[in-house]
């Protein structure tokens, strides 16, 4: 069993995101992403430091927007249309979850979709669906990056994604199909799920529940991508997948965590330093 190794894949992601940064900022342009978080939520707080941090590596801009727990959504989307009409960035994340009372779909469609790094927009998936994408949603991209990395093709080859949520599962279907693979998307009214999934070439899991996975559901020698990010009985980190039972059967398998969390931040630099471009091509 091969380890996907999402630590060299996304620094090799990060590379080439720096060498296009270096060739922006001769152009005399510095990408810029924009991160609004709200609230105090201990997870979210990690992944904005991690975005911050994976900024810095790249050369990108980043500019930190801490709203607290109490603000209006009023508040929230003034301060949108605000970094949408800055020219100077180039790219808008608002960290999910947000609290209650503030309405996720209308702060994401209020976000210009050109500076849309996350790619939640309608409009951007939209892009998605026909084919014809500006910018990816980072997770699926990152797991499509994984896969050219270690040069598996998905074309011709049954694709198998469980779940079916707008950040990851229904895009990555999306993407798996525009690779030409046979993707089939389960979720929690499938029925005879180990059936399906013990068929598939690529397994795709995103449920968020720890041990989801067994080697019964597993086909062998296939590749299984673990999205998962949960907390065992111990409350130690691990994905859906039980990783050491599956290793005897999958030919290629993601760790939790060194896998997929950590070509999302990578990719979202890929998309910051591409909305940059774009919008360099569009101004000039």
């Amino acid at each position: 069993m091969k380890r996907i190794d999402g630590k060299v894949i996304s620094d090799h992601i990060k590379a080439l995101a720096a060498a296009e940064t270096e060739q922006l900022r001769a152009q005399g342009v510095t990408p810029c992403l924009a991160v609004i978080i709200v609230g105090d939520d201990p997870a979210s707080r990690t992944y904005v430091n991690n975005k911050k941090k994976a900024c810095e590596l790249v050369g990108i801009r980043s500019l930190e927007f801490a709203l607290p727990g109490t603000a209006a959504q009023a508040e929230l989307l003034a301060l949108i249309e605000k970094l949408n009409a800055d020219s100077a960035v180039n790219g808008i994340l608002c960290q999910l979850p947000l609290p209650k009372g503030i309405d996720e779909k209308t702060v994401l469609t209020a976000i210009d979709p050109r500076k849309d790094v996350d790619a939640f927009h309608p409009v951007n998936v939209g892009h998605i669906m026909i084919g014809d994408p500006v910018l990816l949603p980072c997770t699926p991209a990152g797991i499509m990056e994984m896969l050219a990395y270690e040069g598996i093709d998905p074309s011709g080859k049954n694709c198998v994604v469980i779940g079916r949520s707008n950040i990851v599962g229904k895009p990555m279907a999306m993407l798996l199909m525009a690779a030409d693979g046979t993707v089939t998307v389960c979720h929690s009214k499938t029925r005879d799920l180990a059936s399906i999934t013990s068929q598939a070439d690529i397994l795709v899991s995103s449920v968020g529940k720890p041990h989801f996975v067994t080697p019964d559901m597993v086909k062998p020698g296939a590749v299984v991508i673990d999205v998962g990010m949960n907390r065992d009985e111990n409350g130690k980190l691990c994905g859906d997948v039980e990783y050491d039972a599956v290793a005897q059967k999958a030919a290629y398998l993601t760790p939790v965590p060194g896998g997929v969390g950590l070509m999302t931040v990578a990719m979202l630099m890929k998309n910051t330093v591409t909305a940059a471009k774009m919008q360099m091509t569009q101004q000039g």
